[in-house]
């Protein structure tokens, strides 16, 4: 995994939607570097350290291994992974995912899932419940074109719906059913709701039941392993007696698809539980470096940080602190607030729309200079992704390959 990555890789990789920078293309901002490659034939090498600010990075090496240590600590535990595109919007990475031994990709919304089967990612697990006539329509064209394409359900007569629209498309789709885990979000109330849920859904025309769902997120953030671990068990319980009673009746299984990257070491102790829906492993943020692991109650290390926003400082002229590019626009405003990489002794906060503070603490590690580039790892990787069009994929500080970020803005 520490070798370069080939361009082969990297164009069947990436699909349709990414662009392949060799090892030797020359550019600075986002419109040069495309330009060049489809223009092609420059050969050049670029660091990452020339790239216009803000950057979206992604540190190949800290990816592949997060994608490795998710699919071997899964293999082990006997469960599959099908992680959600959400957190990265990338077909290029999704199909790294896929590769990588996933069993398909869920999404939050229909776009992601338009982006995603136009990639060639074949199978895909739609989490949330399509209720508005073109929204059924938009996921009935899907499953037209795309046999691996599964819609969720969590009402009898959203499920009518479906099976309405399926029988006039001339389709049959296939489906699961979301069910509750206790935070009253989405989802049907387990045990015996859902199950009459699940055998409406087999007896309607047009639709085939497939297995249910519980994504249980208030779960994955819980600080400290045991707590977290402890909370998991105790909500997933509902939902693992109703897939039992549905085993029981005799309705097709193969579907108990939950959980993500904060439980993925827990979540086979469900019974009967398929697949986790993991997504921020491939990626981390300071959101979850704060949780705590198994083996670290203080930091969350099971994965890497593999993604940064690159900004240039613009002033240092006042004490204590210095004024870079990436506010709000370029990292949100989530808590807890990015994380200069690899410097102590200083705090960045991005609450200005366009700038951002960094500021120095007794025993900082060094001050900046302006134009002096700064890297952080992002406060919270999903909505931080949705804002770039692109990330630049990096392997020892070298600009290897530029992603499209396809599924960008596709919330609907």
């Amino acid at each position: 995994m520490n070798n370069p990555l080939s361009r082969r890789h990297f164009l069947k990789a990436a699909g349709a939607g990414s662009v392949f920078i060799p090892s030797s293309v020359k550019g600075y901002t986002g419109k040069e570097m495309r330009r060049l490659v489809i223009e092609g034939g420059i050969e050049a090498d670029i660091s990452k350290w020339e790239l216009d600010t803000p950057a979206l990075i992604v540190d190949l090496d800290a990816l592949e291994g997060n994608l490795a240590n998710m699919q071997n600590t899964l293999a082990r535990n006997g469960i599959a992974s099908r992680p959600h595109a959400k957190t990265h919007k990338c077909p290029a990475i999704a199909r790294m995912q896929v590769e990588a031994g996933s069993v398909g990709i869920c999404t939050a919304k229909v776009g992601e899932a338009e982006v995603m089967l136009e990639h060639g990612i074949e199978r895909v697990l739609m989490t949330t419940t399509n209720v508005t006539p073109v929204k059924i329509e938009r996921a009935m064209s899907l499953s037209r074109w795309y046999p691996g394409f599964v819609q969720a359900t969590d009402t009898p007569a959203n499920a009518r719906d479906l099976s309405e629209a399926a029988e006039a498309a001339g389709i049959s789709v296939d489906v699961v059913i979301d069910v509750d885990s206790g935070g009253h979000r989405t989802g049907i109330t387990p045990g015996r709701p859902a199950l009459e849920l699940s055998q409406l859904v087999d007896t309607l025309p047009g639709l085939r039941f497939v297995g249910m769902l519980c994504y249980d997120g208030g779960s994955q953030h819980v600080q400290g392993f045991e707590a977290r671990r402890a909370q998991t068990l105790e909500r997933l319980r509902p939902a693992a007696e109703t897939f039992s009673m549905l085993q029981r009746s005799g309705l097709n299984t193969e579907i108990f698809s939950g959980g993500g990257t904060g439980t993925y070491n827990v979540d086979h102790e469900t019974p009967g539980f398929t697949d986790v829906q993991c997504g921020s492993y491939v990626f981390m943020d300071a959101q979850y470096l704060g949780i705590g692991g198994e083996n670290d109650p203080t930091v969350y290390s099971d994965f890497a940080p593999s993604l940064t926003i690159l900004t240039t400082v613009i002033n240092s002229q006042y004490e204590g602190r210095a004024t870079t590019d990436a506010g709000a626009k370029a990292c949100t405003i989530n808590r807890p607030w990015p994380i200069v990489k690899g410097e102590s002794g200083m705090t960045y906060t991005s609450g200005s729309d366009e700038f951002g503070t960094l500021r120095y603490e007794e025993g900082a590690s060094r001050s900046y200079r302006v134009g002096d580039k700064v890297e952080l790892i992002v406060s919270h990787c999903d909505p931080v992704v949705n804002l770039y069009d692109q990330l630049y994929a990096v392997r020892n500080d070298r600009v290897q390959a530029v992603w499209s970020v396809a599924a960008r803005g596709r919330s609907t």
